[in-house]
Parts: structure tokens; sequence; C-alpha cells
């Protein structure tokens, strides 16, 4: 290719479970719009349900080689592995999920290859970047496609119904964490006709849960931490909140666990005595399970049963609806490219708070201060 329009590569993803793709056909238009040159690696679309002959105006490649080969911008849905760097044009950029707390070796090729790297999972949440909050669109997803694995799961109807047969009760569902997700998952089991509480240790939660009309379960703790996250709780606050959920667990039928802490594992909130005060036939579906799960006994894609409690940790839940979840990705980054394109160029201005959070590596530094002390510090022991 001999023009000089910068072009945005968009490989096929390749880590397991992962059905999402970066860009849809109905955006291409807007990066053209842009003045870019779409690149695109034949097939990268087939497994969320968009094939090659959908994409207009876009050039295709037969690998990611000889694809990030001619690329300025990657958009990728996951971290990339070391290999598919080493490919990567030094002083190109990739915009993606990166979650440099477990991918720690991706931060470091990224840096030694000179890549210029934006993790999109660390945009801020200010009104400004809302159009831009892939955290919040992919957790839609997630919340949704939880209640609905859960009443594929249950023996019982969700909805209450008066039938000739007598009255069937309507199924007790209690959503853990009342972030995007859990928002999603009350609306979701409350569309489907069950009685649904809910439990965030963040004062602000209880207004959003109740005009969904749910049951807020109150505990009194005070948890809330910046950019609309709760912070870690102490042992006694723990103790507190125990307390008060096994209560809450041992009458629900249904329980959906959404709670995160950005960076860290996820909290354990269910105990194994938790999950053993509930009756057989309960189910608990754990979507904090690729942080490690909210439950004791959660295994990242495992059903396990135990004292006849179904407990299940499903990961990558947004590829299970890879066609609108791929929708709603391809649109945050967009408008996230948006800030630093401007007709064709680069214009990248590092005083823009959005990509001065979200920049993970830039010339060959590590320059989010929280990774590159996690991974230099880790470097300069193994060194010593």
């Amino acid at each position: 290719m001999t023009d000089d329009r910068l072009k945005i590569a968009v490989p096929k993803e390749i880590t397991n479970f992962e059905s999402r793709v970066a860009l849809i056909p109905a955006l291409v238009q807007e990066l053209t719009k842009l003045g870019c040159t779409v690149l695109f690696e034949k097939g990268a679309g087939i497994a969320a349900n968009y094939p090659d002959d959908q994409y207009a105006d876009t050039h295709f490649y037969p690998d990611a080689k000889s694809l990030y080969q001619e690329a300025d911008i990657i958009f990728k849905v996951q971290p990339p592995l070391k290999q598919e760097i080493s490919f990567y044009k030094k002083n190109s950029i990739l915009v993606s999920f990166l979650f440099p707390n477990w991918h720690p070796s991706c931060v470091t090729a990224l840096r030694d290859n000179h890549i210029t790297s934006f993790a999109i999972e660390n945009i801020p949440r200010i009104s400004r970047a809302q159009a831009m909050d892939a955290l919040s669109s992919q957790a839609t997803v997630s919340g949704y496609k939880s209640v609905l694995m859960a009443a594929n799961m249950s023996s019982r109807f969700f909805p209450m119904l008066t039938t000739a047969a007598g009255t069937i009760k309507p199924t007790q569902v209690l959503v853990i964490g009342a972030g995007v997700a859990g928002l999603q998952a009350i609306a979701t089991a409350r569309r489907l006709g069950a009685i649904v509480s809910a439990y965030d240790i963040r004062a602000a939660a209880r207004e959003q849960v109740e005009s969904l009309g749910a049951k807020m379960i109150h505990i009194d703790l005070q948890a809330d931490a910046a950019g609309g996250y709760a912070r870690e709780l102490n042992n006694d606050e723990k103790i507190k909140q125990q307390n008060a959920l096994s209560e809450a667990i041992a009458k629900a039928d249904i329980v959906i666990s959404t709670a995160l802490i950005p960076g860290k594992p996820a909290p354990k909130i269910i105990t194994q005595q938790m999950v053993e005060r509930m009756s057989v036939g309960s189910i608990i579906v754990d979507i904090a399970a690729e942080a490690g799960g909210n439950c004791e006994l959660t295994r990242p894609n495992e059903k396990i049963l135990h004292h006849g409690v179904t407990i299940f940790g499903p990961t990558h839940l947004p590829s299970l609806l890879a066609h609108d979840a791929s929708k709603m990705y391809s649109k945050n980054l967009i408008q996230f490219l948006k800030l630093f394109v401007k007709e064709g160029k680069l214009a990248i201005d590092w005083k823009d708070e959005i990509l001065a959070q979200s920049v993970l590596t830039h010339e060959g530094h590590i320059v989010h201060q929280p990774t590159r002390t996690l991974i230099e510090g880790k470097e300069a022991c193994l060194s010593a």
C-alpha cells in the first residue's frame, strides 16, 4: 500500500473462548471519514457473525503477521500474545483491553518493542468518556447473559404462575454487586419475573437498585471509592458483611455475583459455609470468576456441585453474545480514536486526561505508574 493515511488494523482474536471482533462492518465508514485506511485479517469477524463480504472499503490480509507489518494503529479485544507483538511495527499504536496486572509479559513486550499502548479498561469514568467506556458496555453483556445462564440451569420458573395445577412461587434472585453488570442482572431477572434483592457496599448503589424494582440489603458499611468502584474492606468490615449476607444467600434460589475491584483479585464474599446453607437445587453464577471469583468454591469455566448447590464461574461472557458485544466495543474504540486522530493524522494531546490515564507504554517506557511499579519492581528483584 502506498497512501500515507493512517492504517487501522483489525486482526482475528486468537485467545481461547474469544469470539468478538474489534470492528464491525457498519462502522468502517466512521474510520474512513477520519481519513484512515482500514486493514482487516480475513475471517476476523466470522465468529461474531460478521463475514468478510460485509466489510466494504476494507483491505484484507491473509494472516496477522502481514497485517501487523502495515499497521499504524491496531484495534484488539484481548491482550496480545508476545509473538503477536513481535510482528508489530516499531512505534505503532495498540488500543485494546490489556489488564497489565494479569498480563505483565505482554506489557514488557510492548515496552521493549516501542509500542504505544492504550489500555481501554483504564479510561477514566468521567462524563466525557462515557461513549468510550468499554468496561461498562461489556459488563452490560455479562450481567444480562449471567441471568439467562442461571435460568437455563435452574429447575424452577422465574415468574409466579397461577395454573390449574396450583400456584408456582417466583424465584428469589440475589445479585451481589450493583455495578453495571449487577444492574443489568437485576433488570434481566426482573423482566423474567423473579423477586430480586441486591447487595452492594457502595451507598450510592441503593437508588439505582431500587429504581429497578429490587430490594437493597442494608449493611451499615461505607465503602465508596474513586471512579464509582468500591474499596477493599478491612477484616472487621468483612465479618460484618458476611454475617448480613449469610441470611440473604440462604434464602436465595439464584445468586448472581459480580463484585470486582480494579487491578485486584475479586473479593471473596460467598464462603463455603454460606453455600452449605442454601437449598438443594440453588445456583450461584459467579461472573467474577476471571479474577478469582467471589465464591470460595468457584473454579473458572467449571460447574461445581457442592451440597446440592451448583456453582458456575463463566469467563468471557461477552463472547457468548459476540455480535452485539462487538458492536458496542467497536463504538467505544472509535470514540476513543477520535481523541487523537484528526484528518488521517496523529494528534495526541498528552494533557487530555483520558489519554494520559489510559496510556500504558510509550517510547520504550511503561508510563502508567501503578503498572511500572508492579513490573519494574519485580524486574529489579530478579536482577539483584
